[in-house]
């Protein structure tokens, strides 16, 4: 589980840091997300936005829109922001969506790219969504299926001998997992016409001419085998990080490292 403060601190503070990273890892399911999405007239906020990349494609794509992110760490927020600067129809702002009141803003449609998973208490997180978006909003977001058709993490917390990720709902990667957990969580928090599409993509570690050293880059400072690599020293991390290595290595396909993921593409209505 990773807590609020830690994605305050040094867990958003990593994310940060390597969202070029992030963003080509999640790109295959960034298009089918967006293709999802569609268009926006009015007014869009982004979920758990991170460093962006969401919210600055449908400000871009939608000039007409005014787009708002919203996320908890406070680096993530100045990421997107710089990233955001040259566009005038998108604003960043560091705050929980869980109880964020905007006020006079009511989103007619609210996304996210795998940022609901970490919400402590999700439908009381979801009913406040619901609260503050437009009449008949519509919602869409991404977020993880099962662990299994992930070996990106399975597979690694196996290797490194770290807790397995099981059918737990409990905040983090795999919380929304499963389908009628998630529609339990929408359908309670007041969201009708809930419906979930499984799509399959490829989550890329590695690219350019050593892919296998630029996965262990990614490895090393988001994921389960970050936290578990800092932990060790000496030959115990360099062991951990050859077995990582290895590991990677056996997926290289030319100059990229890449492994299948699995999310859901859940869309509801107000």
């Amino acid at each position: 589980m990773t807590t609020g403060s830690e994605w305050r601190e040094a867990v958003g503070r990593n994310w940060a840091e390597s969202y070029r990273l992030t963003d080509r890892a999640f790109s295959g399911l960034t298009e089918r997300l967006l293709t999802r999405i569609g268009g926006c007239d009015r007014t869009a906020l982004d979920i758990g936005c991170g460093a962006g990349e969401l919210s600055l494609a449908l400000a871009r794509g939608n000039p007409q829109a005014q787009v708002i992110g919203v996320d908890i760490s406070p680096e993530l927020v100045a990421a997107a922001r710089e990233r955001g600067d040259a566009l005038g129809n998108v604003e960043f702002v560091e705050a929980d969506a869980a109880h964020w009141q905007p006020g006079g803003f009511a989103p007619e449609l609210l996304i996210s790219r795998h940022g609901v998973m970490f919400f402590e208490v999700p439908v009381k997180a979801f009913a406040n969504l619901h609260a503050i978006a437009a009449p008949d909003a519509r919602m869409v977001f991404s977020c993880f299926r099962s662990p299994k058709l992930n070996p990106w993490a399975s597979d690694l917390a196996s290797l490194l001998e770290l807790p397995a990720f099981g059918q737990s709902t409990s905040p983090g990667p795999f919380a929304f997992a499963d389908e009628a957990h998630v529609r339990g969580i929408l359908g309670n928090a007041g969201w009708q016409d809930v419906t979930l599409e499984a799509v399959d993509f490829a989550y890329i570690a590695g690219a350019g001419d050593d892919p296998v050293e630029d996965a262990m880059h990614l490895f090393a400072r988001i994921g389960p085998a970050a936290p578990a690599l800092r932990a060790l020293s000496g030959e115990d991390r360099e062991r951990a990080k050859g077995w990582v290595r290895d590991w990677a290595a056996e997926h290289r396909s030319g100059n990229l490292v890449a492994f299948p993921a699995a999310a859901w593409i859940v869309t509801a209505r107000r």
